[in-house]
């Protein structure tokens, strides 16, 4: 490609889920090629939290004005907009793709990453797919029809893609969980310092997390056991309650005759999960792409409450394919504040079966995926300058 860098569009955000694998891969590709050998340039929705986070990751970023249909109330006035969002978000990505030249687009999902992949498919720019879930979104599942590769991170997905083009890479991670299975005398003391706790207290910790700005389901469910939980000796529980709730759940927590339970560390957010994983004997948590794939790593016995408010109900059939290989509980959204803390408690008693769940969640995991993914946009990307040379 005449000596000149890579140039790479990597396009997807909306939530940390499509965030995270895209910037692990742009850090895998600056791994291979040097700063100086691959130019990367993300495009992603305005307003969203790519805008703020891809910058804070060292890449540049600029955005389309796509949005999503809002469900409730459907008529509405940013409804009402969309049609107007998607003709400008076009215009703007076949300007983006014309101006910046790039050797191949990869779309991570979400908002922005239809417009971009469908100007460079049309423009007869490779693109390639990286789609996190097991069951594939609708927009992925149509742009895949001009897309060289589509990596997954699940088993059986020709269902949703053709056969030919699957590469099973699984998702891509920023952060080290890898090597977080075993848990040593030092890391356990370091993990017990970051959260307060005694590590010599021989307490099984229970992680309750909801995601970034938190999960009402589960904030729910903690605020219902709190009293429960903080009778028990042998139990300490990590709770992220996220930052949307988090001032609701102070409040909550104060207005409780003795506050907060000194076996219970709580907070809008947990900057260390590598800490938080390492500690953890059990996991509650939602069952988005990442944190599947982020559990799926580090190895720990966990059960999911699925979000009802995804698209094409995605998370349950996540955690359902754990559940599916005995690595996973499930625990519906609808009855989660009356059993995923007693089922927890239950787990976390449960010495044997909580072995195996590691042992068949461990051989899920793949560590070196951000890797295999940067590793087929570069022989795509080669492949596409071979040809424009002949």
């Amino acid at each position: 490609m005449n000596n000149r860098p890579l140039r790479v569009i990597i396009s997807g955000g909306g939530t940390a889920g499509h965030i995270h694998p895209a910037v692990s891969v742009a850090d895998a590709l600056r791994s291979l090629l040097g700063e100086d050998g691959v130019e990367i340039l993300f495009v992603g929705a305005e307003g969203k939290m790519e805008m703020e986070r891809v910058p804070n990751a060292g890449y540049r970023i600029v955005g389309l004005p796509v949005a999503g249909l809002q469900r409730r109330p459907l008529v509405s006035k940013n409804n009402l907009a969309l049609p107007f969002k998607v003709v400008r978000s076009l215009r703007r990505a076949r300007r983006i793709v014309r101006d910046f030249k790039p050797d191949i687009v990869a779309g991570f999902g979400g908002y922005a990453s239809a417009p971009v992949l469908w100007a460079a498919q049309r423009m007869g720019v490779p693109t390639m797919i990286q789609e996190q879930n097991s069951y594939a979104g609708l927009t992925n599942r149509l742009l895949s029809k001009r897309a060289r590769a589509i990596c997954v991170a699940y088993e059986k997905m020709e269902r949703f893609f053709p056969a030919a083009k699957l590469v099973y890479t699984g998702n891509p991670l920023r952060g080290h969980f890898s090597g977080l299975a075993e848990l040593s005398a030092a890391l356990k003391a370091e993990a017990c310092a970051h959260f307060g706790f005694d590590p010599a207290s021989g307490r099984k910790t229970l992680l309750v997390v909801g995601g970034s700005l938190g999960t009402r389901t589960l904030n729910r469910c903690m605020l219902r056991w709190l009293d429960t939980l903080a009778e028990r000796e042998d139990v300490q529980v990590i709770w992220q309650n996220g930052k949307y709730y988090d001032a609701q759940i102070a409040a909550a927590v104060e207005a409780r005759a003795g506050g907060l339970p000194e076996n219970v560390w709580r907070g809008a957010f947990v900057e260390r999960m590598d800490l938080a994983y390492a500690l953890a004997d059990v996991v509650v948590a939602r069952a988005g792409a990442c944190t599947v794939s982020e559990l799926e790593l580090v190895g720990r016995p966990v059960i999911f409450v699925p979000s009802p408010n995804v698209a094409e109900d995605h998370q349950t059939r996540n955690a359902q394919a754990l559940v599916a290989a005995g690595a996973a509980r499930l625990v519906p959204d609808a009855s989660a504040e009356e059993e995923v803390i007693p089922d927890a408690l239950e787990l976390l008693a449960d010495d044997a079966r909580r072995a195996e769940m590691v042992r068949n969640i461990l051989k899920l995991g793949r560590p070196d995926a951000a890797l295999k993914v940067a590793e087929i946009v570069l022989k795509i990307a080669n492949e596409y300058g071979e040809r424009k040379e002949r």
